[in-house]
C-alpha cells in the first residue's frame, strides 16, 4: 500500500533534494505538491517546485501556490544561504508545466475531506502557513491527517536565523503554534537530527558521478548551499535537512527519538520561534510531538543515492 502523501514546500536546494526523493520512490504517492512563502517569495517558490518536477520527469505532479506571508508577520526570506532564486548552483530551464488555479489551502482541505480519513500524511518542510491556514479554516481536517511529518524547530542545536528560533517555525511562529497545538499527529525533524546527516566530499561526489541530470543538479545545488554552513559552523559539510522527512516516511528505523511535548514561543522578542521541546520530561504538559533525536546518517546517503540515482 503506497502512502499518501502531500509535501508543503518553499524550495529551497534542501526541499529540492526532498521533492526528488519522494518522487524517486514507489512507496510514496505525491498527491501534490503545495508552496508557502519562505527560503524565497511564493512566486519563485512556486516556480522551484515546477522545475524539480520537470527535473525528475514528472510534468503531471500538481503544484499549488498558497499563502505568500505568514499568518501576522513580515515574511522573512533566506536568499542569504540559498540565493535569489531560491535554487542557485545549477541553472535550469524555467518550467514548462502550469501551476493549478487551485489556492494550496484550499486543495490541502480539499483532499483530506475527500481522502479516506487518517491515509493522508502532510510533509511541511517549510513554513506552516498554509498548515496552519487550512486547520483554522477547516478544524475538521485535524483528525483525518494520518500524520504531520515536518522539518522545524531544534533543542540542543537551538537556533539558525536567530540564536534560539530555527527558519521554519521563525518565520511563522503562530502558524507553528496552530499547528503543534492541534492534536494531529506530529514527527519532528528538528535541527539536532539534521545537523548529523552532513553532506560530505564524499558524499556530493557520489550525485556528481550518477549518470543523466538529477544526480549532478544535487551535486550542484549542495555545492551551493554547503558553502554558508561550512563557514557558519566550521563543519565538513551542509546538513540536508528536509529529505530527512521523505526518508523517514520510507525507512523510519533510521531515525529515533522521544515522544515529548513542544510548546512555540510566539510573544518573547528574545526567544520568538524557539520550540520548547520538553526532552528531559521536566513538565507535566502532555506529549504532543515524535521529537527526532537522532540519525543513521549513512543508512540516510545511501537511501538518498540510491533512489536519486533512479531518476
Amino acid at each position: 500500500m503506497r502512502r499518501k502523501i502531500i509535501i508543503d514546500t518553499d524550495p529551497g536546494q534542501d526541499d529540492a533534494v526532498a521533492i526528488l526523493l519522494a518522487l524517486a520512490s514507489d512507496e510514496l504517492e505525491l498527491l501534490g505538491i503545495t508552496c508557502v512563502a519562505g527560503n524565497v517569495p511564493l512566486s519563485l517558490t512556486a516556480k522551484n517546485a515546477r522545475i524539480v518536477c520537470e527535473l525528475a520527469n514528472r510534468p503531471e505532479i500538481r503544484v499549488f501556490a498558497g499563502c505568500n506571508a505568514p499568518i501576522k508577520r513580515k515574511l522573512v526570506t533566506a536568499e542569504h544561504v540559498h540565493g535569489k532564486t531560491g535554487l542557485d548552483g545549477i541553472t535550469l530551464p524555467d518550467p514548462a508545466m502550469p501551476l493549478q488555479d487551485q489556492h494550496a489551502v484550499d486543495f490541502l482541505i480539499e483532499t483530506l475531506m475527500r481522502e479516506p480519513s487518517g491515509t493522508v500524511t502532510l510533509c511541511p518542510i517549510g513554513p506552516l502557513t498554509n498548515i496552519a491556514t487550512a486547520m483554522q479554516r477547516a478544524p475538521e481536517i485535524i483528525s483525518r491527517i494520518e500524520q504531520i511529518v515536518l522539518m522545524g524547530g531544534a533543542y540542543f542545536e537551538v537556533g539558525n536565523i536567530t540564536p534560539t528560533a530555527e527558519f521554519n517555525i521563525y518565520v511563522d511562529p503562530e502558524a507553528a503554534k496552530i499547528v503543534f497545538d492541534s492534536g494531529a499527529p506530529l514527527v519532528v525533524m528538528p535541527l539536532d537530527v539534521t545537523h548529523k546527516a552532513l553532506t560530505t566530499r564524499a558524499r556530493v561526489e557520489t550525485f556528481r558521478a550518477m549518470p543523466g541530470k538529477v544526480g549532478p543538479a544535487v551535486a550542484s545545488w549542495t555545492d551551493f548551499f554547503e558553502r554558508f554552513d561550512k563557514e557558519k559552523y566550521g563543519s565538513e559539510g551542509a546538513p540536508l535537512h528536509d529529505p530527512c522527512t521523505i526518508a523517514y516516511l520510507i525507512k523510519p528505523e533510521l531515525f529515533s527519538g522521544r515522544e515529548i511535548n513542544v510548546e512555540i514561543e510566539t510573544g518573547s522578542e528574545l526567544t520568538l520561534g524557539m520550540t520548547v521541546a520538553d526532552w528531559w520530561r521536566v513538565t507535566k504538559r502532555p506529549a504532543n510531538a515524535l521529537f527526532i533525536g537522532d540519525i543513521d546518517a549513512e543508512g540516510f546517503f545511501a537511501l538518498l543515492a540510491e533512489r536519486i540515482a533512479r531518476l
